[in-house]
Order: structure tokens, then sequence, then C-alpha cells
């Protein structure tokens, strides 16, 4: 999926803003000049998109750059496109192989009947959980 960004240009002591208009408070910012904010702006429309599908909101479609031009908000700033991983938005489910220390195992699998649910239900539900490092 490819979103349009605004970038406005920063200068020796200002960072470069970047703005997702297709995508309400989404933003970010570089100061190393336009190819890190196009990367990092990479980053925030994931996390965005993570976060909407997480709240079970809808994912808007991309615009043209050529409608977002339009908008006066945006004058002379710099248009770019950001490209997205389209397996941050696939649920497709997938088996995987892990390799885990028995003891390790044990515990998880003790956790996910007292949580009720199967081992893989359990380890989806932390890798969503916002603060599963702070537990690990």
């Amino acid at each position: 999926m490819k979103y349009p960004i605004a970038i406005e240009p920063g200068s020796a002591t200002q960072a470069w803003g970047v703005v997702v208009p297709d995508l309400p408070g989404c933003f970010s910012a570089a100061d190393e000049g336009i190819d890190e904010a196009i990367e990092n702006a990479k980053e925030a429309i994931e996390a965005w998109i993570e976060a909407a599908i997480d709240a079970g909101e809808d994912i808007p479609e991309p615009s043209s750059i050529t409608d977002l031009q339009a908008n006066p908000e945006f004058q002379g700033w710099i248009w770019a496109i950001a490209e997205i991983d389209p397996a941050v938005m696939d649920d497709t489910i997938e088996r995987v192989n892990i390799t885990l220390p028995r003891r390790v195992l044990a515990r998880l699998d003790a956790k996910a009947r007292a949580a009720g649910a199967s081992r893989s239900a359990y380890i989806a539900q932390m890798a969503l959980r916002p603060d599963s490092l702070k537990h690990a």
C-alpha cells in the first residue's frame, strides 16, 4: 500500500516535519533530511495502522497526491510516497514452528490455560499487548 506524505522542509535548526493526510493524527519528523523523513513516515504509518486494526477501526484508502496538493495547508511542502508492507494489514493465519525450553513451554501452557486460551491465542494476545515487553 502506498500513502502520500507531505514533508515540511527543515533547516539547520528545525526538523523536517511529515504529515500523512489520509491517516488522521499520523505524523513524524526527521533531522537528517528527506530520506530519513520518508523512512520515519513509514514507521509512523505502520504503527498507526496496527493501532487502528487493534481498535477495530477501518483503514482509509490512500488518496492521490494531486487531490491532496490542492489543500492550501500544504503549500510549499514536498510530496512523496511511503510504501507500506502489506503484511501489516494481513490477518491470514500462518503456522509457525518455535523452539523453547520445556520449562518455558510448561509455564506458557499454564498461563494460557489460566487465561482460558490456547497456546497460540495466548502468544498472540501477549504480542498485541502494548506493554508486552515490560512483562517479558
